[in-house]
C-alpha cells in the first residue's frame, strides 16, 4: 500500500488526543547541538572536497510531481515514495464521487504530489528544464530525501544524500572523476577500509542471458541478484522460482554473479591489499569473458578502461569488481558502484550511470554519471569507531555580569563578539557570581572561559578572563582579548 499523509488528516487525528507524543516519527530524529555539529562538520568536509573537484551546489524543492518520480525506481521504489494527499475540497471530491459509483478511488485521484525520494531524478529534471547548464554539467547536492522504508540501523525515513553528478558525457573520465571525489572525502574522513564495488548494467544484462533467463525476467532477475547480501543464494532463487523463473537458470545467474576466490599461494605472494584486489579484479572479468556475449564483453573492456583511469586517483586501491552487484534503481544503464565497509550490512552510498533519465523529461537525450553518499550510514560507522574528534559546540565566552547595566553588557557583549569569538550572555541579573560561573560549566553549555564584568572592569574597560577547566584567570584590557589572546590565559 503506497504511503499516502495529509495535513488535514494529522490534525484531525491530533485534535481528538489529550496527549501528544513528544517522539518524532519512526524513521526520523532530532538534531540536539552535538549531533548537529558532528554532521555539519562531515558535511563540511564533503562541500569542500566536492568542490575541490569542481563541482557546484545546486538545491531542488522537497516536493516533487509524481509525474516526476513515478516510474523512474522500479516497482519497489515506486511502493516506498510518500505521496502527498490533495487537500479540503480536492480531496473530499474524489472520494465523494468513487463512493457514489461504488468504487474505491484511485491513487491518481487523491495524489499528484510526492517527497523526493532521491536527489538524481531531480536533477534529471533541472536538466531537462535549463537549456543554459554548461555542456559538462558537474554539480553536487546535498539534501534530505524520504523512503517509506522499514527503519534499522543505519536506515530511516528522512535521510540526508550527498550526490557529485556529471553530465553531458559519455566518457569513463567522468565515473573516475566522481568515484575519485567520494573516496577523497571517505579517506578524509579517516576510512581506510571501503571498498568501491564496481559492475556494469550491460555485463549483468549478458549474465542474465548467459544463464538462460527469458529477456521478458531480466528486470526481475535484477532484483533479486541486488538482494543477495540481503537474503543470501537460497533467498534469491526462491524469490526467482516465485516469478517464474526456472530454477536451473537461477543457480546459473547465481554461478556467474559469484567473485572467484585467489588461492592460497596468489593470495599469499600478493604484496598488498591493493594488489590482491587488482588481482581479484581481473581474475572475476577473465571468468566472465569466457561465458558473456559482444555487449557483455563491451562492458568488461568499459570496466577495465575505469579501472586504468582510476589508478592513480583515491579510488584506484579501493575499486573491487563485484559481479553480483546490481543497484536497484531501474535507471542505471552503464557502469554501477556501492561502498561497502566491514562492520555496515548496508552500503555508505552508491551510484552509475544512467544514460537515458534526462530523455525523459524531454526531448533531448543527455547521458550522465553520479554517486551518492549516505550522511547518515557515514556518521553511524564514525560515532561506533570513535573516528570524531573532541568537538564541542559551547561558546568560547559566558559573559557573567553583577551590579552594571544590561545595556553596557549587550554592548562589551558586541565587542568581544567583532573579535571573532563565540560569546553567549547570561540573560539574568543575579548577585551571585558562583551561579553564573556554575551555569557557564553545565553540562551542554560548557564555556571554555566566564568574562567577568562588573563595575571595576567597566570602570576601567577591562574584563576578567576565568578558565573554566583549570580556574586560571586573568583581567585584560578590553580591547586586547581576542582568538588568539584567549590562549595565553
Amino acid at each position: 500500500m503506497p504511503h499516502i499523509y495529509s495535513g488535514d488528516t494529522v490534525a484531525a487525528q491530533a485534535m481528538g488526543k489529550s496527549k501528544t507524543s513528544t517522539k518524532p516519527p519512526s524513521g526520523t530524529r532530532d538534531f540536539l547541538p552535538d549531533d548537529l555539529l558532528r554532521r555539519r562538520t562531515v558535511i563540511g568536509v564533503i562541500q569542500r572536497i566536492y568542490e575541490s573537484h569542481g563541482f557546484v551546489p545546486v538545491e531542488t524543492p522537497a516536493i516533487e510531481n509524481l509525474s516526476t518520480l513515478l516510474g523512474k525506481y522500479g516497482e519497489e521504489g515506486d511502493q516506498l515514495l510518500y505521496r502527498l494527499l490533495h487537500r479540503r475540497d480536492a480531496l473530499r471530491r474524489p472520494l465523494e464521487q468513487a463512493q457514489a459509483e461504488g468504487r474505491v478511488a484511485e491513487e491518481s485521484e487523491l495524489a499528484d504530489q510526492g517527497l523526493r525520494y532521491d536527489l538524481t531524478v531531480p536533477l534529471a529534471r533541472v536538466v531537462a528544464q535549463y537549456g543554459q547548464l554548461p555542456r559538462f554539467f558537474k554539480r553536487y547536492q546535498i539534501q534530505p530525501v524520504w523512503r517509506a522504508d522499514r527503519p534499522g540501523r543505519g536506515r530511516f525515513r528522512e535521510f540526508y544524500q550527498c550526490d557529485v553528478d556529471i553530465t553531458g558525457t559519455t566518457s569513463l573520465v567522468a565515473e573516475a572523476e566522481v568515484c575519485a571525489a567520494v573516496s577523497k572525502v571517505l579517506v578524509e574522513l579517516g576510512f581506510e577500509d571501503f571498498a568501491i564495488k564496481l559492475n556494469h548494467r550491460e555485463l549483468l544484462r549478458a549474465m542474465i542471458r548467459a544463464a538462460g533467463v527469458d529477456e521478458a525476467d531480466e528486470g526481475t532477475a535484477l532484483v533479486a541478484v541486488d538482494k543477495l547480501d540481503k537474503i543470501g543464494e537460497q533467498g534469491v532463487l526462491e524469490e526467482l522460482g516465485e516469478r517464474g523463473i526456472a530454477a536451473e537458470a537461477g543457480r546459473s545467474l547465481l554461478e556467474l554473479v559469484r567473485r572467484p576466490e585467489l588461492d592460497a599461494e596468489s593470495a599469499d605472494s600478493a604484496e598488498s591489499t591493493e594488489s590482491t584486489r587488482a588481482d581479484l579484479n581481473e581474475a572475476t572479468l577473465e571468468g566472465l569473458a569466457a561465458r558473456v556475449d559482444a555487449r557483455g564483453q563491451a562492458a568488461i573492456d568499459g570496466l577495465r578502461e575505469l579501472l586504468r583511469l582510476s589508478a592513480a586517483t583515491p579510488a584506484g586501491s579501493h575499486l573491487e569488481v563485484d559481479p553480483a552487484l546490481a543497484r536497484g534503481l531501474g535507471y542505471y544503464t552503464g557502469p554501477i558502484f556501492e561502498i561497502a565497509v566491514a562492520d555496515l550490512a548496508g552500503s555508505l552510498g552508491g551510484g552509475g550511470r544512467y544514460d537515458d533519465l534526462v530523455g525523459m523529461f524531454g526531448k533531448r537525450q543527455v547521458p550522465a554519471v553520479g554517486f551518492s553518499l549516505g550522511l547518515e550510514r557515514i556518521l553511524v560507522v564514525m560515532e561506533e569507531r570513535g573516528m570524531f574528534p573532541s568537538l564541542s559546540t559551547g561558546p568560547d565566552l559566558m559573559l557573567c555580569w553583577m551590579d552594571v547595566d544590561q545595556a553596557e553588557v549587550m554592548r562589551v557583549a558586541t565587542t568581544l563578539r567583532a573579535t571573532g569569538l563565540k560569546v553567549e550572555v547570561y540573560p539574568e541579573a543575579s548577585k551571585k557570581l558562583g551561579k553564573q560561573l556554575q551555569y557557564a560549566d553545565a553540562e551542554g553549555v560548557q564555556a571554555r572561559f566566564a568574562a567577568i564584568l562588573g563595575k571595576d572592569e567597566l570602570i576601567t574597560n577591562a574584563i576578567t578572563l576565568k578558565h573554566l577547566a583549570s580556574g586560571r584567570q586573568q583581567t585584560l584590557p578590553l580591547g586586547e582579548v581576542s582568538p588568539i589572546r584567549l590562549e595565553s590565559v
